[in-house]
């Protein structure tokens, strides 16, 4: 059984600790969306000198701002749930006392929308759409979360193929090529996969408060299957495309990449809920990797029109 924690002296005041919010905000999600916009920002192939003060502003509203929101507002319509699985979480510990969990998240999508605003209409848009998925993933009535199938294409699309559309376009200040769209968009369905894996630590919670998570679904061996195929799929229609966009060699650095994962995809499969975490940590790694790879292959295309 977990042991209870204390509320830090300035919660037992009113006010979260700065440790109890950072911790609701949750700094190792945010990677993902910043790594995802910097692929963007690669892909528009527009310089980055003179838009470094633009990117780093982008950098941060993909990860400290948007993906923040999300899991401020995930938690706090999460309470209940993280009370049985995890107490010592910030809300249930009562180190973020009252609702004060809602209120960051409130003042956190007030505070990106500012900052997207400043970058621009096309920037904005996406900010907007961001925000909206991350609110409709957590909160009901939608509660996207509440179906693995909604909720994993949601947060797949949020983490990676709306911070590269938004990366792309802060740097053309327009519509990016279709090109990086089709790239944005298939590396946000390959995302699906890895949020498949990542439900795997929650199964028995999610079982017990009527969370529809594709483990809980499918059973773990056909989410694993399912995961391992959704996240290859796309990678091999990234591949097709850099072939037919006159460029092997970055098809075939993805293809390297493809093999190395479907050979750690091996014991994954052999023992999903053992293995999950540990592919997260090694195969994802290598997707992520991909994703450069492919930025870098239409970089050079990005200002030859759209397909």
């Amino acid at each position: 059984m977990a042991t209870s924690v204390s509320p830090a002296p300035s919660a037992i005041r009113g006010l979260p600790a700065p440790s109890a919010l950072l911790e609701l905000l949750k700094p190792i999600t945010w990677f993902a969306p910043m790594w995802a916009f910097a692929c963007g920002v690669v892909s528009s192939g527009v310089p980055a000198s003179g838009h470094w003060p633009v990117i780093v502003a982008g950098i941060v509203l993909a990860g400290p701002l948007v993906c923040a929101t999300s899991q401020a507002a995930n938690d706090w319509y999460d309470r209940h749930v993280d009370a049985i699985n995890e107490p010592n979480r910030p809300i249930p510990s009562g180190r973020m006392p009252g609702r004060s969990g809602l209120y960051v998240a409130l003042a956190w999508t007030g505070l990106s929308l500012l900052v997207a605003a400043v970058l621009g209409p096309w920037i904005l848009g996406a900010a907007m759409f961001g925000l909206i998925l991350a609110w409709v993933y957590s909160a009901p009535p939608l509660r996207l979360k509440q179906n693995g199938w909604w909720g994993n294409a949601a947060v797949g699309l949020c983490y990676e193929g709306l911070p590269w559309f938004t990366g792309a376009a802060v740097m053309a200040g327009a519509l990016p090529d279709g090109r990086v769209l089709i790239l944005a968009l298939l590396y946000s369905l390959g995302a699906h996969g890895i949020m498949t894996l990542n439900d795997f630590k929650s199964v028995e919670g999610d079982r017990r408060m009527g969370l529809a998570s594709l483990p809980v679904q499918l059973g773990t061996d056909w989410a694993a299957r399912l995961a391992c195929l959704v996240m290859a799929l796309p990678q091999v229609v990234v591949i097709l495309c850099l072939s037919a966009w006159d460029r092997p060699w970055h098809a075939t650095m993805i293809g390297l990449l493809l093999m190395v994962q479907l050979v750690l995809m091996v014991p994954l499969l052999q023992s999903p809920r053992e293995k999950a975490a540990w592919y997260n940590g090694t195969g994802t790694t290598l997707y992520v990797l991909g994703m450069l790879v492919a930025a870098f292959a239409v970089r050079a295309l990005a200002h030859q029109g759209a397909v």
